[in-house]
């Protein structure tokens, strides 16, 4: 097997690369009219379930001979193919927020959204914690002998608690319930005398076994909830796991007997040892009617506790949640690891562990209620059968900055933080005829007494049908008719029936199909196939497509109909079209000066690289005296940005130059070539050739000049009549000769002389200088 060398293979896999993506652009452009365009989307209704980008022509006469469905296309495809667009149905999403009811902790409380098959909409809702709730805690208590230990510890911690909640509550009540399990066997013994006391084999006096007993309301009578506890005795059952989600269900749904405030914080603290009994446990005991999650409490006891079944889990978390109640559960070592397991399920609870005696019963509520305050969660819930046909999606972003798509969660939020989180709901599919065409969706922040009512109104239907007019009536005939002349299928006489593309029936032309695209028109004589393409579209998706020409939208105009007619495309930031410097051709800047490029032809490097080339601009602004109206005046001139100083040598990147003026003066400007165009700083004050500083500067320089050369002059007549001096003092000095210069040793010098008509010696004239013998200074002196 021959291998590839590694760069050789590498650009094969970069072309497949690019080809693949080619391709799936190319399926992405054409799914949504493929879809669109079918032969089973007959009615408008059919049209708009296709998808939300398909609409519905309810034109007249549109496409004249073509099938029924060719009605049904994008918005694009409708108007291209002539469909004027007052005609043109295709119901919008809409998103309506109702902000007229109030709202403290959730906003908006009200929504209206318009959905239709496979479209979508999105809001936003905002849940802000605030800083002191009123509380209502409810204990709810296993008394089961095994927790005879904490009921005795329950007796003192009440008040304490009661006292340290008040630091995190403007108002902290608590009531009390207790449970066993259901009273009937296997879950208890049913022997008569166990029956009225469990405990009678360990001589303790125990009261008898039950689902659930509401004994104190909602109170802020410490006193009396302590005097309650201390009225508590345990009982007895016979299995491990109790009755806990029974009891918990009942002190969730009897508001009114519980005493829940609509304005609180609803805490039920679950204290218990043991698992509780799921849902088909009560089989085991011959109970099989459904729970069906209503109070049933008559005088304080719940009364069906033998006659249903026990709530599941979701059932009961559906409760808490639409109740505004936050689950605590304190249990004990053993039974964390199940409890602990239900916090996925059940939304808006907390379990921590109880130590022994419940000696840290008053610091695990208290921070219990601190964890769940601090976590800010929604749950969404839609009619029962109709969520199928609906999907929804949460994006939160907590108050720390991070946002997680899919997540419905913000933990470790403080008071007066806000959390928002974005839902998408979409649409799948259309209601059965005859169902509701409203459906109603709740967004239920866990453990808030606020909620959204979401109202999604489903739009299946088409204006055009209420008005009976969505369509074209078949014009049906008799046979003797339809025999007739055909002259009313001819565009003209010389042309062909039906533009020889369709069949006369009826005196209307019918027009053929065809694999290569759609024929229509009233005779037959426009399809959309047969004209220049450009960007994979006939007619570049501006025109339509008539006997082989493509006939451009208004706006649009050029052979494929891809030139826009407008040049807004062409104005560049200062409102000139390509920046005055070129002309708008099909939508695009085509430059003057071939040394300009960009988009708007703003760009020259070149062009304003010599100093001579910026002379106008600054003329300009010299004629209108460096002032505010030379901006004005000279904007088409001048580069795009110029400014004056004071001091331009404290400019330090650019070109210096120089512009010559009328009154002998030149002005300094720089030219910062940094940026795609110049940017001009000219200088206020000008440089003038006899200008009064300069006059000083040449005196002063001058006058300079001359005072050291004297000086100098002076300098070296003192020295010369210092040695003058000192040659007189001494005459008598002798000369030193050992420090004579060989320079002046005597030395022969060879001449020749000659005179005219004289011949020239036969011997050279030997001639002897003799120079005295005197120190070098005083030959200079």
């Amino acid at each position: 097997m021959t291998s590839c060398m590694r760069p050789y293979c590498d650009l094969i896999a970069l072309r497949m690369l690019l080809l693949i993506s080619l391709l799936l652009l190319l399926v992405r452009s054409d799914s949504a009219d493929n879809r669109c365009l079918s032969a089973l989307a007959s009615t408008c209704e059919d049209c708009l379930r296709r998808g939300p980008e398909c609409a519905w022509c309810s034109q007249e006469r549109f496409l004249d001979g073509a099938h029924v469905s060719q009605r049904c296309g994008t918005v694009s495809d409708l108007r291209v193919r002539g469909c004027e667009e007052e005609f043109i149905e295709k119901p919008n999403v809409k998103v309506e927020v109702n902000a007229t009811i109030s709202s403290s902790q959730v906003a908006p409380r009200e929504i209206s959204i318009h959905l239709r098959p496979g479209s979508e909409a999105s809001f936003i809702i905002e849940v802000q914690q605030l800083e002191r709730y009123p509380v209502d805690l409810y204990y709810l208590v296993d008394v089961s002998a095994s927790m005879q230990d904490n009921l005795d510890r329950l007796k003192t911690v009440g008040l304490a608690l009661s006292h340290q909640m008040k630091e995190h509550s403007s108002d902290f009540r608590v009531g009390f319930g207790s449970f066993v399990d259901k009273p009937v066997s296997p879950y208890i013994d049913v022997h008569p005398s166990k029956l009225v006391n469990p405990c009678s084999d360990y001589e303790v006096h125990c009261r008898p076994a039950h689902g659930f007993i509401h004994v104190l309301p909602v109170t802020e009578n410490m006193t009396e909830f302590t005097r309650v506890i201390q009225e508590q005795r345990i009982s007895g059952n016979m299995d491990t796991p109790e009755g806990g989600f029974d009891a918990m269900l009942q002190a969730t749904v009897c508001q009114k007997d519980i005493g829940w405030r609509p304005e609180a914080k609803h805490l039920l603290l679950v204290m218990t040892d043991q698992p509780s009994h799921l849902a088909l446990d009560s089989k085991l005991a011959g109970i099989v009617v459904p729970h069906d999650g209503r109070c049933h409490l008559e005088d304080n006891i719940y009364s069906q506790t033998t006659n249903m079944e026990h709530p599941t889990i979701g059932q009961l978390a559906e409760k808490l949640l639409e109740n505004n109640v936050y689950s605590i559960f304190a249990v004990d070592q053993v039974q964390y690891q199940w409890y602990e397991d239900l916090l996925d399920l059940i939304p808006g609870s907390y379990v921590g562990r109880l130590f022994p005696k419940a000696s840290n019963l008053k610091d695990l509520v208290v921070h219990a209620y601190k964890k769940l305050l601090s976590d800010v969660e929604v749950q969404i819930e839609v009619e029962d059968g109709q969520a199928h046909r609906f999907w929804v999606n949460v994006t939160t972003f907590c108050p720390d900055g991070s946002s997680v798509s899919g997540n419905t969660k913000c933990s470790s939020v403080q008071p007066k933080q806000t959390v928002f989180f974005k839902i998408t709901v979409g649409m799948t599919s259309c209601p059965a005829a005859g169902e509701d065409q409203e459906v109603l969706m709740s967004v239920r922040p866990v453990g808030f007494n606020e909620s959204v009512t979401v109202r999604i109104r489903q739009v299946c239907g088409c204006g055009c049908t209420e008005r009976g007019r969505c369509h074209d009536d078949p014009n049906p005939c008799s046979t003797e008719t339809g025999a007739g002349s055909t002259d009313s299928c001819r565009q003209d006489r010389n042309k062909p029936v039906c533009s020889g593309r369709g069949t006369c029936k009826c005196g209307t032309c019918v027009c053929d199909s065809s694999r290569l695209g759609n024929i229509y028109g009233k005779f037959c004589e426009m399809d959309d196939f047969s004209c220049p393409y450009e960007r994979g579209l006939v007619c570049g998706g501006h025109g339509r497509c008539v006997s082989g020409e493509c006939v451009c939208l208004p706006g649009w105009t050029g052979e494929t109909c891809s030139c826009p007619v407008s040049t807004e495309t062409c104005v560049s930031n200062d409102g000139l079209i390509c920046s005055g410097q070129g002309k708008c051709v099909c939508g695009k800047c085509v430059c003057d000066d071939p040394r300009r490029s960009g988009t708007f032809c703003e760009k020259c490097p070149i062009c304003y690289s010599s100093c001579q080339s910026h002379w106008s601009c600054v003329n300009c602004h010299l004629s209108n005296g460096l002032g505010s109206d030379g901006f004005q005046l000279c904007n088409h001139s001048c580069a795009p940005s110029v400014d004056y100083v004071d001091d331009i040598t404290e400019l330090v990147r650019g070109k210096y130059c120089l512009y010559p003026s009328s009154d002998k003066c030149q002005y300094r400007f720089l030219m910062d070539l940094a940026s795609d165009r110049p940017q001009l700083h000219i200088s206020r004050h000008p440089v003038c050739v006899w200008s009064r500083r300069y006059l000083k500067t040449f005196l002063s320089a001058f006058l300079l000049t001359v005072t050291l050369g004297i000086a100098m002059l002076a300098a070296v007549r003192q020295l010369l009549r210092a040695r003058n001096r000192w040659w007189q003092s001494n005459p008598e000095q002798p000369f030193d000769d050992s420090h004579k210069d060989t320079s002046f040793v005597p030395t022969t010098n060879e001449k020749t002389i000659t005179y005219r008509k004289d011949r020239l010696p036969n011997h050279p004239v030997e001639m002897h200088t003799h120079m005295p013998k005197m120190p070098l200074s005083d030959v200079w002196q």
